[in-house]
């Protein structure tokens, strides 16, 4: 047996334990594993000898990695909307300025950009280092990986503050990424064939639209044994590499487009955590670690070039991040502002992967490629510990679920009015012009002039969170539910009343394969009945202000492993079931929480209310 896999093995293994033992919470574990691989590497130890598994196992690190940075992507972040709606207008309500996530984060990187580029064509004029483009790309990129463990750990992930950030961190992965796939094309005489890269986008565009109700009905196809949501995302990982090299792109390029692709079919939770368990627990240490164990610092600090060029490097990457400032001020106060500033000089992840191409194509010496990458970890070590020192928690209100409801009638009305105004801003919208002056000045409604599926997505009436149709006509719901499922409606639910019981059961298939929520008032009705019949008190729970079912989403991964009994505000509320994989558990004491797990529950609406902003942020990502 090779002595050195199972040193690293041991080495992956014993780190975080360490890292916990002594509470070292500033040290990203990626860069405490960098910093293992350079004690047992060939800097002092030299018990770590590179092989052709440990360099397989290296090579399949960095594309999980890079596989698992484009599944974070938050592609919300990104949806349409029109600033002369009135939704535009509520949600600029909700927010403390009139800029938005994607603005600021926007601003910010291109900030970084050009202050790159001057600082590269600095670096070339002092002939520190001639190459121009190449030094520009190291500049602007950020480790993603690190910047989602920090906000992770401080559980930002969630709040716009952490979104603005991650965003930012996108940018500085993926732009950086394209350029260096470009770069290395045109360097190693790769130009002419440059357009085949486009296959790469145009194969991921085709596994997204081939497979886009895969996650909805492989349940029906797989077992333990079986697995088929982790080959699916294995099998559009091997094509999308496998094609990247083939046309003269980088791996990397290939690993995050399918990252992107598995995050845009909407997988489960679980097989989200199934991916994050394979990558952060066995492949991505390995290629940490054999990073630093391949570093020669004895060798490379005694080269003057390197002694000269770390310090100025680490500047530079310093000086490349500080622009972002203004753009993150556009959004929160000046302290948090540069808080965040700080978080995003973090950079070692792209840096890895550029240095090594870079050598391979002959346009980067060995000690600069050192030099690069222990400025990189610097940052790594710097940055972090500035964004603790420096941000301050402040209070962003809870975000609003928005509702649209198409189809004003007494029950949807008064149903719209009984949801909590501090969780859920409400909107009704009818065509019918009786019911329209009925109901206005009662609630918030709106007269539709057509029922056309464009004409309402031109209007903003598709840009919810939840669209409930409970117009009169089946058909209409029918139509307008596949229309706003395509257009991107995370969640869909319809009233589905037809008197040809064929025609509904083709409706129902149809709508359970695009995941579409229905229900008709008959069946609703016979249901509760037959419940009230059973148990008395499920018609006085169901219809009493006083005692309301509530059900909370677990996102936050810092409660994955929780008993119930350990749960905050346990002892105010009542769970009376968990749904975990569409199925019923009962719930005890020493339940343990999953994340993605729906805790069916009542109380009041404060508890609740405190409960529900504890496990529901958006804190999921394992690092």
């Amino acid at each position: 047996m090779d002595l050195s896999l199972v040193i690293v093995a041991f080495a992956a293994f014993i780190t975080p334990m360490l890292l916990a033992k002594f509470k070292v919470s500033l040290l990203p574990s990626s860069i405490a594993e960098i910093l293992v691989g350079i004690v047992l590497g060939k800097s002092f130890f030299n018990v770590i000898h590179l092989n052709g598994v440990l360099t397989t196992m290296s090579t399949l690190g960095v594309i999980l990695l890079l596989f698992l940075s484009g599944m974070e992507i938050d592609f919300s972040l990104f949806k349409r909307t029109d600033t002369s709606t009135a939704l535009a207008a509520k949600k600029a309500e909700q927010t403390t300025s009139e800029h938005s996530p994607v603005f600021a984060a926007g601003v910010a990187y291109s900030l970084t950009v050009l202050a790159a580029i001057i600082l590269a064509a600095i670096l070339k004029i002092s002939g520190l280092f001639s190459d121009m483009a190449l030094a520009a790309i190291l500049l602007a990129t950020v480790a993603l990986g690190i910047v989602i463990g920090v906000l992770k750990e401080n559980e930002l992930l969630g709040k716009k503050f952490g979104q603005t950030i991650l965003l930012f961190a996108v940018l500085g992965e993926v732009i950086p990424l394209l350029a260096l796939t470009i770069y290395s094309s045109l360097k190693s005489g790769r130009g002419g064939t440059l357009w085949l890269i486009s296959l790469v986008f145009l194969a991921a565009a085709f596994l997204l639209f081939r497979f886009r109700n895969f996650f909805t009905h492989f349940q029906k196809y797989t077992k333990s044994t079986t697995q088929l949501d982790m080959r699916f995302a294995f099998l559009v990982i091997i094509v999308l590499v496998v094609l990247a090299e083939t046309v003269g792109a980088e791996n990397i390029l290939g690993a995050f487009l399918a990252g992107i692709v598995i995050k845009l079919l909407e997988p489960e939770e679980t097989t989200q955590q199934k991916l994050d368990a394979l990558g952060y627990g066995f492949l991505i240490p390995f290629y940490f670690i054999l990073t630093g164990a391949k570093l020669d610092l004895p060798g490379l600090l005694s080269s003057k070039t390197t002694l000269l060029l770390i310090p100025l490097l680490l500047v530079a990457f310093m000086l490349t991040k500080l622009p972002a400032f203004f753009g993150f001020k556009a959004l929160f106060s000046k302290p948090n502002a540069f808080a965040a500033t700080m978080l995003s000089e973090t950079t070692i992840t792209l840096i890895l992967a550029a240095t090594t191409v870079a050598q391979n194509i002959g346009a980067m010496k060995t000690d600069q490629s050192g030099a690069f990458i222990i400025a990189g970890i610097l940052t790594c070590l710097l940055g972090p510990l500035f964004f603790k020192r420096l941000y301050h928690p402040e209070h962003e209100p809870a975000a609003k679920t928005d509702v649209h409801l198409i189809g004003a009638n007494l029950t949807a009305v008064n149903a719209a009015q009984g949801l909590p105004a501090d969780w859920y801003s409400v909107k009704l919208y009818t065509d019918n012009h009786g019911r329209y002056e009925a109901y206005q000045g009662v609630t918030d409604i709106t007269f539709l002039e057509t029922m056309d599926a464009k004409e309402l997505i031109t209007a903003g009436i598709f840009d919810t969170d939840v669209l409930v149709l409970a117009h009169r006509l089946a058909a209409d719901n029918y139509d307008l539910a596949l229309a706003a499922k395509k257009y991107g409606v995370p969640r869909v639910l319809l009233r589905l009343d037809t008197q040809d019981p064929e025609e509904a059961q083709k409706m129902k298939v149809e709508l359970e394969k695009k995941n579409i929520e229905f229900f008709s008032t008959f069946t609703t009705g016979v249901g509760v009945l037959r419940s009230a019949i059973q148990s008395p008190e499920v018609l006085r729970l169901l219809t009493s202000s006083d005692a309301e079912i509530f059900e909370i989403q677990l996102t936050n991964s810092l409660y994955e492993g929780t008993e119930l009994s350990e749960l905050p505000e346990i002892q105010n509320i009542v769970i009376s079931r968990i749904v975990r994989d569409h199925q019923f558990i009962a719930p005890k004491g020493g339940t343990q929480l999953q994340l993605g797990d729906h805790l069916l529950l009542s109380g009041s609406r404060e508890v609740v209310a405190r409960l529900r902003q504890i496990l529901n942020n958006q804190n999921s990502v394992d690092q």
